[in-house]
């Protein structure tokens, strides 16, 4: 409780005031540029039968208790993408959200249970239109803060650069010395360039957990330097809710925005065929049991919308990571008006 209470001291907060002032400013600003695109804020609701069918996302679990006395299991949102896309599918054409969303099992100093994310979607629009959004994002930011540069760390970027675009087998070549062609869900080739660039490999590592911790280790800490960079055309295996290229299916219509070494932003030319939807679901649930020993229900709902969706681009942003470059704070923490208690027994 001392800890809390230190917290909540005016000398403390007086620390943060400055960057929670900015952060107020963007919120304004950002809501004015989508405002200005046309798009209209929507608001997702927190409660839903799934919390999300990615492997590694965990998700808050609490009961919907009727006077009756029966009860439901519910989950808190990792992302408002559900009713986004459900949205879409009922004949919305522009969309956002910029909304609080958790994720259980994450606390650091760029992650906490629960932050905020700025989500938005573009009906009939091809994927790379976001490229040119998250660009407007930025300088949106940095105009409302009142400041020229983005900075974490010792990293440093011009928010009102043009993004550099990289494609990730480019990225694996330049800064890993890897051909991603060539161990295309090959486990055994990729473990071989794991080992030899130092990244530990554990014997129940399967392609994609090798495959993200050399992206962690090797390739993210050199994106967003000087300006930012969208990584884009991830393995269709690294895309689960995207579709494939049509020019190339070993690669998914997907990119994510760096800033300063930290990602910022994941978008999606989206998949909205809702029979291949549930094949990646399941075979992604499965993995969780694996791994986890649990797994979260399919939200039906959203698959049957999916068949009524029309084509779309999708993006989720870190709305707090964003404010994090656009103030130099060091911690997610800095950058949150009420940030979560931790429990005594984890303080």
């Amino acid at each position: 409780m001392a800890r809390q209470a230190a917290f909540w001291a005016p000398e403390f907060y007086d620390a943060r005031r400055g960057r929670l002032r900015a952060r107020a400013k963007i919120v304004k600003s950002v809501r004015a540029f989508f405002a200005r695109e046309d798009f209209i804020e929507i608001e997702p609701s927190a409660l839903q039968v799934s919390p999300g069918n990615e492997t590694h996302i965990s998700g808050f679990a609490t009961r919907f208790e009727t006077p009756g006395g029966a009860s439901a299991p519910y989950y808190l949102h990792s992302s408002p993408e559900f009713d986004c896309k459900k949205l879409l599918a009922a004949g919305e054409k522009r969309i956002f959200a910029l909304v609080h969303v958790f994720r259980n099992g994450e606390r650091t100093r760029l992650h906490h249970p629960e932050f905020t994310m700025l989500e938005w979607y573009r009906a009939r629009a091809p994927y790379r239109v976001l490229i040119d959004d998250c660009a407007a994002v930025l300088r949106v930011a940095a105009e409302a803060a009142g400041v020229r540069e983005f900075a974490f760390a010792s990293a440093r970027l011009d928010p009102f650069a043009a993004p550099e675009i990289l494609p990730v087998a480019e990225a694996f070549a330049r800064y890993a010395g890897v051909d991603l062609a060539a161990v295309l869900e090959d486990r055994a080739a990729l473990a071989r360039e794991a080992v030899r660039l130092g990244v530990r490999v554990a014997d129940d590592d399967h392609w994609s957990d090798l495959f993200s911790k050399i992206v962690a280790e090797k390739i993210e800490p050199n994106l967003g330097h000087g300006r930012a960079t969208v990584l884009i055309d991830y393995p269709a295996s690294e895309a689960a809710l995207a579709r494939r290229k049509p020019d190339d299916p070993r690669f998914a219509e997907r990119f994510e925005l760096y800033g300063c070494g930290v990602e910022l932003a994941n978008a999606f030319g989206e998949l909205t065929d809702p029979v291949e939807q549930r094949r990646r679901f399941e075979a992604d649930m499965a993995e969780r049991a694996r791994i986890y020993g649990s797994a979260y229900p399919l939200d039906e709902d959203f698959l049957d919308a999916l068949a009524l969706m029309p084509p779309a681009s999708g993006c989720a942003l870190g709305f707090d990571r964003l404010v994090m470059l656009a103030t130099g704070a060091d911690h997610i923490e800095d950058v949150l008006w009420a940030p979560v208690a931790a429990p005594e027994s984890l303080s």
